[in-house]
């Protein structure tokens, strides 16, 4: 196997691979990245202080309630079973070198499209049976890639193609932003769809005393116990941790535990997600006029009635024939009430001073109108009085999706991006979100979002000391708040979940780090398996893959049910059979859709797992 990138990802993916699949890495990395950027916590050194301001906090625990592990970080030496080649890009020559004429997959996860392409390119003409797996952003131009690359393998006489897709075009920001989204709101599904599948699962608080919870169509996960101080949700957390796929004895003995179900599979396209409102380009009419102005006109419109109707109780005239002199009035048309009784010409008097107030009414609702066309295609301000709303920073590559699938839920957002040329601005403006621009680690920006009135914080940039001090400073102001933090490396989202937890024990905290959300897919990808999606649960992450049943002894000739294997795989559906229940036997043609643990995955695969941390 081989993998080549420039940040986390490429070795995050080179650790899965090894430590989970027993599969011997060749790893491709710019020079200096192996220390500069390993997998383990040492660079969460640049945050010890911040985060020793959050150990101090936490009753009764020092500094060792961080946790992680940073033996390693300064080793410089690579893990047993992984090659190591430094290289400033992949040319032709680097990846002869590191053997891609005789390796099985090849994995290009460079975070700039157009490197992954041209290496891409000059693999498939060194190697056309090699299976390929890209990262890339552009979601348009990586089926336009896929379909080429697969062209050229076929025409190249690459027989596998034909049975496995021998490219495939993955995207870390499309993996990890539908996890974070939900994550930031409670009770929000979670959402696998692709390919016209659509899997729903939901987090479900534990039942009260005397109820019976909803399994829906089966459980999933059980999360951690509520100690704060003694589940963390990581791999080592025992029994107070979480469990993947329990079985029925496990789930009936979880008393006061959360738990992730499964509510709904389906092949069809299924209902889409709602829209927010006022997505469009075009403005809402109700967002052309302010409240104020509104109700200026309403009044207005009030008088006019009760003018006509005085006058038609006045005059004894057709109520239709008062209406149309009380505009004749207002708008100062010659007709005057000469010879006519007192009541006439008083109400002609206060209709001419009710045209005169409606003047710079209609003047004003003309201005603003015009105000609001020519700020459509400008960034929006927060307005006053939102509350219960989303606060997100960042709009780069995984802050602009989840803003796409925080709207997609309807769930209102307020954007908090330091550089104005991000390429989440436009996503923005297009949605409608408000902005506001400007660095959050400096005083009065998180106020200009909101956020002591806000729902959650969700800290995505890329820079993991911003979003420990944005979430340090939301907490003080609101202790109670719900944040999400994105974390480079794993052991050091895990130190922060953990302290955080154990410092505000009421609120509700989640760090997650994309790699570890992306790895997994990008990994089965390069087994040639289809990995259709990741959900997580804390600190672990569940899998969702189709898998052919010929050639699985643990799967062929077995009822759906005597398949399950607790906390490691589960079948959910057969491809092609909606009506199949548990007591199907699974045939050796049949495709079947399960949720797998990491490690449950590569037992299904025939892979060597060697004893380690990783699961």
């Amino acid at each position: 196997m081989l993998v080549c990138g420039d940040d986390g990802l490429a070795h995050r993916l080179a650790a899965e691979l090894r430590g989970v699949y027993g599969e011997q890495v060749t790893l491709v990395v710019p020079p200096n990245e192996r220390t500069a950027r390993p997998p383990v916590v040492g660079r969460a050194r640049a945050a010890s202080a911040l985060l020793d301001r959050v150990v101090n906090a936490a009753v009764g625990r020092g500094p060792a309630a961080a946790g992680g592990n940073s033996g390693s970080a300064g080793s410089g030496e690579p893990p047993r079973g992984e090659r190591l080649l430094e290289a400033v890009e992949p040319s032709e020559a680097v990846l002869a070198e590191a053997g891609v004429e005789q390796a099985v997959a090849l994995a290009l996860v460079y975070e700039d499209d157009e490197t992954n392409i041209r290496a891409a390119l000059t693999a498939r003409r060194l190697n056309p049976r090699l299976r390929l797996v890209l990262r890339l952003y552009n979601r348009r131009l990586g089926q336009h890639i896929e379909e080429l690359l697969d062209q050229a393998a076929t025409l190249a006489g690459n027989d596998a193609a034909a049975g496995e897709a021998s490219t495939v075009v993955l995207s870390d920001a499309d993996t990890a932003a539908p996890a974070l989204a939900a994550t930031a709101v409670a009770g929000t599904s979670k959402v696998v769809q692709t390919d016209g599948l659509l899997l729903r699962a939901v987090e479900r608080p534990p039942p009260r005393p005397g109820q019976v919870a909803d399994p829906g169509l089966c459980t999933l996960a059980l999360l951690s116990s509520s100690d704060p101080a003694g589940a963390d949700g990581a791999e080592g957390s025992g029994e107070q941790g979480p469990r993947l796929l329990p079985d029925a004895a496990q789930v009936r003995d979880a008393g006061g535990r959360a738990a992730v179900v499964l509510e709904q599979v389906s092949y069809s396209a299924g209902t889409p997600l709602p829209t927010g409102r006022g997505v469009g380009v075009v403005p809402p009419f109700a967002s052309l006029f302010s409240p104020r102005l509104r109700w200026s006109l309403a009044g207005m419109v009030g008088c006019v009635v009760a003018l006509a109707v005085a006058l038609s109780v006045v005059t004894g005239i057709h109520p239709l024939s008062a209406f149309y002199l009380t505009l004749l009035d207002m708008f100062a048309i010659d007709d005057p009430a000469i010879g006519k009784s007192l009541g006439r010409q008083i109400l002609q008097l206060l209709s001419g001073l009710v045209g005169l107030l409606l003047l710079p009414v209609l003047l004003a609702a003309v201005l603003e109108a015009l105000g609001t066309f020519r700020t459509a295609s400008g960034l929006r301000k927060p307005p006053r009085g939102l509350g219960g709303h989303v606060v997100l920073l960042g709009l780069g590559k995984i802050g602009t999706r989840v803003l796409v699938r925080l709207r997609e839920l309807g769930i209102p957002v307020v954007c908090v991006e330091s550089g104005p040329e991000a390429r989440g601005l436009a996503v923005a403006r297009r949605l409608r979100v408000p902005v506001v621009l400007g660095d959050v680690t400096q005083e009065g920006v998180l106020e200009a979002a909101k956020i002591h009135r806000a729902h959650a914080l969700l800290a995505v940039t890329s820079a993991d000391t911003t979003n420990l001090e944005a979430v340090l400073y939301a907490r003080s102001v609101r202790p109670d708040l719900r944040v999400v933090l994105r974390l480079y490396d794993d052991d050091f989202a895990t130190a922060v979940y953990r302290t955080l937890r154990a410092a505000h024990p009421q609120a509700q905290t989640r760090s997650r780090s994309v790699t570890h959300l992306a790895a997994p897919a990008f990994a089965g990808a390069m087994l040639g398996r289809q990995i259709l999606g990741a959900i997580p649960v804390e600190r672990r992450v569940l899998l969702f893959a189709v898998m052919d049943v010929g050639g699985h002894p643990q799967l062929e000739g077995r009822t759906a049910r005597a398949a399950f294997r607790p906390g490691a795989w589960r079948v959910l559906a057969l491809e092609g059979r909606p009506d199949a229940d548990e007591e199907y036997v699974l045939r050796a043609e049949d495709r079947v859709l399960l949720a797998a643990t990491r490690r449950g995955l590569a037992e299904l695969l025939g892979r060597h797992q060697p004893p380690g941390p990783v699961g």
